[in-house]
């Protein structure tokens, strides 16, 4: 017993045991998705085997160039720290750790830490984080005179190197196959995708440099014919937060989470995809005019967005918050944060209902004077706690999942939490429509609805958002965007809605949104990509 608490190690033993409790038990999602790639690819048992003494091999060749005196013992301690918690989001929602995860992680508000706090979580730092990092605080590590110390850990080096290259010699083939075909899985290992993503984006951060924006659109201005009457247009962007299409009533779900708005003379654009699968990623990808394809953090924080090319044509911008922030979009734009307010009947522990967005709007767009732009950012749909997003009065389906432990609900508790999410949001745009109408003898009116990214509850055992988007599921991609003109602004603009109507089903992204927006708006800039603007072919 005195030695289980009070082990003795030299520093060559202690990383062995390490990389091999690691690998052995830190890793069971990377080793669920390797046997079934193996499976379907008929791998044979040696090139499993050989993976896990490759994987060992690689965690003990790291951990020997740290495992000298003073420095060994605090890195295996925070090793296994980040594995802890980097295994427990893994294995209970399933999502994957990127860059893009990693900036995600950074960005999120301590009310998003709360909701993710748990039972599971602590037993996990418990089990895998705690007792072993006691065990090694408490191990006496035998370490030699200092040349032979550094002889013995160049030894451990050495066979870790030679196992390497071993085990590539003989499997060269298959581990080609597996990086080509299933290159997802290296973002699988634990402890070394997350540790190396966090390094990978604290390099770029710190290299970086200063940070530089670009101008863009500086050309923007209003053409349009209506302006000679004096009528304003005043359109409002309703930016939601992890609902995905399949489960909005419009769309054809089962289940009637639409009933506000089918009394609306809406669009809803069925086949619409995000930019991302992560708020960090979408929401800025969403305003740029770069594109899914070309988008980079690099480039959008170098480069000024859509709400900037709005303001160069002399249109009033503002973006209404009650989510964790616009992650840069709105930094050039007047913004309100309105999750700080406390109104008694829309904000209740600790957070606010989306019909805060709409407290006191009236008295802002009383002082429009010029064509205005409202963005509206909800909490939407958020996980894992669907239940807090809905207030009691909306929530139709019951039982619902009151717990972010998602796993621990049925199916149908966790659906029913969800869904009464989509029904908020289904009242809360028809809010929106009634606010603009009640204003549309002063301007045209219009209002646009897309979430940033979809979500997962449980289908193929994943949970929540945040998968690389090559691999994404689609309920994770695949948004709803809902759209309302009122008819002086279908008159004004001469847009044809007949035309638009056949658009419905057509494949459309976030890619979508810039062009849309300054077409929308009559805004003509040689930033304008007409081929990608909605409304481009359905003016009159």
């Amino acid at each position: 017993m005195a030695f289980v608490l009070h082990p003795k190690v030299n520093s060559i033993q202690l990383t062995l045991v390490i990389s091999l409790i690691l690998i052995a038990f830190y890793n069971n999602v990377f080793w669920s998705e390797i046997l079934k790639i193996a499976a379907d690819s008929q791998q044979n048992r040696f090139f499993l085997a050989s993976i896990f003494l490759l994987l060992v091999a690689f965690i003990n060749l790291c951990l020997s160039l740290v495992s000298f005196k003073y420095i060994l013992k605090p890195s295996v301690i925070l090793i296994l720290l980040v594995a802890t918690f980097a295994a427990y989001f893994m294995t209970t929602y399933g999502i994957i750790i990127d860059q893009s995860m990693v900036k995600n992680v950074l960005a999120i508000d301590v009310g998003d830490v709360a909701e993710l706090l748990n039972v599971k979580m602590f037993y996990y730092l418990v089990v895998l984080g705690v007792i072993p990092s006691f065990l090694v605080l408490r191990s006496e590590i035998r370490y030699k005179p200092f040349v032979r110390e550094l002889f013995m850990v160049l030894g451990g080096v050495l066979t870790s190197l030679v196992a390497l290259v071993v085990v590539l010699v003989f499997f060269y083939k298959d581990y080609i196959s597996l990086g080509k075909n299933y290159n997802y899985v290296r973002h699988l290992i634990n402890p070394v995708s997350p540790i190396y993503e966090v390094a990978s984006y604290a390099k770029r951060t710190v290299t970086s440099g200063k940070v530089v924006v670009r101008p863009i659109g500086e050309d923007a201005r209003i053409i349009k014919p209506w302006q000679e009457r004096g009528k304003k247009n005043l359109v409002i962007l309703v930016v939601g937060e992890a609902a995905r299409a399949r489960n909005f009533s419009l769309n054809g779900y089962e289940r009637k989470t639409n009933l506000f708005l089918e009394k609306e003379d809406v669009l809803s654009f069925t086949n619409t995809y995000s930019c991302g699968t992560v708020t960090t990623t979408s929401l800025p990808c969403m305003f740029s005019h770069f594109g899914r394809e070309s988008f980079s953090d690099f480039k959008a924080d170098r480069h000024e967005g859509l709400l900037d090319v709005l303001l160069h044509a002399g249109v009033q911008v503002l973006w209404r918050e009650n989510n964790s922030g616009c992650k840069g979009v709105c930094k050039r734009v007047e913004t309100e944060d309105m999750a700080g307010l406390r109104v008694a009947d829309l904000c209740a522990a600790g957070e606010c209902q989306d019909m805060i967005l709409l407290q006191g709007l009236q008295k802002y767009i009383n002082q429009i004077g010029s064509d205005a732009f409202i963005v509206l950012h909800q909490k939407g749909s958020y996980g894992p706690e669907y239940y807090r997003r809905s207030p009691p009065d909306f929530k139709a389906f019951v039982p619902e999942c009151t717990t972010n432990q998602l796993q621990e609900c049925r199916s149908e508790e966790l659906l029913n939490a969800y869904d009464n999410t989509i029904i908020y949001t289904d009242y809360f745009l028809s809010q929106v429509i009634d606010l603009l109408k009640k204003n549309s003898d002063q301007f045209n009116v219009s209002m646009l609805y897309l979430s940033d990214y979809g979500e997962s509850l449980g289908e193929k055992n994943i949970y929540l958002h945040g998968l690389p988007y090559i691999i994404a599921p689609d309920e994770q991609k695949h948004i709803p965007f809902i759209l309302w003109l009122g008819d002086a602004f279908l008159k004004g603009n001469h847009i044809d809605k007949s035309c638009l109507q056949k658009k419905v089903d057509e494949k459309l992204s976030h890619d979508n949104l810039f062009p849309s927006v300054l077409g929308l708006m009559g805004i003509r800039t040689a930033m304008y990509n007409k081929e990608l603007d909605i409304f481009a072919d359905c003016r009159q």
